[in-house]
């Protein structure tokens, strides 16, 4: 019976690499595979930053699979690491990657990274001024609470003529282990270097009279319940909560909105290391979303389990290729597609027992 599993997810892997000539993935459908055989699970967890991208990617996908069912738990970055480092799960998501000290941590070895996200981290906020506009400082001064209500001088010069409520400002921050926060923050001391003094990472030293919400969802949750409150939530859950956000200034001095046209400039020109670790914020670009995030999943280079290897290149194959047609739907950008061919091969390079 493992035979016929693997030999099912094996036809999945081939389906998927048929290029559609738009140069968007690949052509729509060509993912499917045969439904006999007997069934395969995947597990994964990670980034609640890609929640949104996964959840519609796996129902796609275990559509055209039928004998495929992929599991992803969206319990942050931090936890994805954790579980894919202990080998509790078959694969990982996460915004941001491994620390050099914790990679002795990771027991099953070599991996890879496999980019398959970009999106817009949203200065979110609750208030009735419909449109807003922030710079870097001002942003890195309201979370480091050194401005602590609307009307502040620093607020108002981002925003000529806007009527601004004297009214307190409510920091609402992630309370997990987050990639969410680890990109915000690093981007507040790319972008403000001489005003945010918190430092970077999953979690950092938020001062006390702000309020912890646990995922992107409780972050969300707290601004849209809370007057006066403002957040960094990804585009994708800040408009399911239906939140407004403020329009950012970017490197080129220009205040954009978070779209996915404004994450495909940030796109533009990025440095990809041989591991296909990047940045993409705080992009040069005039049309560049400054916050634009990315995320990856991880997998093992050396599978341990035929079945289950096997699902689990089919499943990233059609993650960054028939999947990336879906991202636009849900306010994510489609990775370009010289990454595209980058993580292609490194999915080939995984090995099946």
């Amino acid at each position: 019976m493992k035979h016929a599993i693997w030999f099912v997810a094996v036809l999945a892997i081939g389906g998927c690499k048929k290029k559609d000539e738009s140069g968007g993935g690949t052509a729509a459908g060509t993912g499917a595979a045969p439904t006999t055989g007997g069934p395969v699970s995947l597990n994964a967890s990670g980034a609640t930053f890609q929640k949104a991208a996964q959840e519609v990617a796996i129902e796609a996908f275990m559509k055209a699979n039928k004998n495929i069912k992929v599991n992803y738990g969206a319990g942050g970055s931090g936890k994805g690491r954790q579980d894919f480092a202990d080998q509790v799960v078959d694969y990982a998501c996460s915004d941001a990657p491994y620390k050099e000290a914790d990679l002795a941590k990771v027991k099953g070895g070599e991996f890879f990274y496999i980019p398959n996200v970009l999106g817009a981290i949203t200065v979110s906020y609750n208030l009735d001024v419909e449109k807003l506009s922030l710079s870097p400082d001002t942003i890195a001064k309201i979370f480091a609470r050194e401005i602590k209500n609307w009307n502040d001088p620093a607020i108002a010069a981002d925003n000529a003529g806007a009527k601004l409520p004297d009214a307190a400002i409510v920091v609402a921050r992630r309370s997990d282990g987050s990639g969410t926060t680890e990109n915000f923050t690093r981007y507040l001391e790319v972008a403000s270097p001489t005003v945010w003094k918190l430092k970077s990472g999953s979690t950092v030293e938020w001062p006390a009279d702000t309020q912890a919400g646990n995922g992107n969802g409780g972050v969300a949750q707290i601004v849209k319940s809370t007057k006066g409150a403002i957040g960094y939530v990804d585009l994708s859950d800040a408009k399911a909560s239906g939140l407004k956000w403020a329009s950012v200034k970017n490197a080129a001095g220009k205040f954009v909105d978070p779209t996915p046209e404004a994450v495909s400039a940030a796109a533009d020109g990025i440095e990809v290391k041989d591991n296909l670790i990047f940045s993409a914020l705080n992009g040069k670009g005039e049309g560049a979303y400054p916050i634009t995030a990315q995320s990856w999943c991880m997998a093992y280079a050396k599978q341990t389990d035929k079945a289950k290897g096997a699902a689990v290149k089919a499943y990233l194959t059609f993650l960054i290729t028939d999947a990336q047609k879906l991202m636009p739907e849900i306010d994510f950008a489609p990775i370009p597609k010289s990454l595209q061919d980058k993580a292609l091969a490194q999915i080939e390079k995984i090995q099946v027992p």
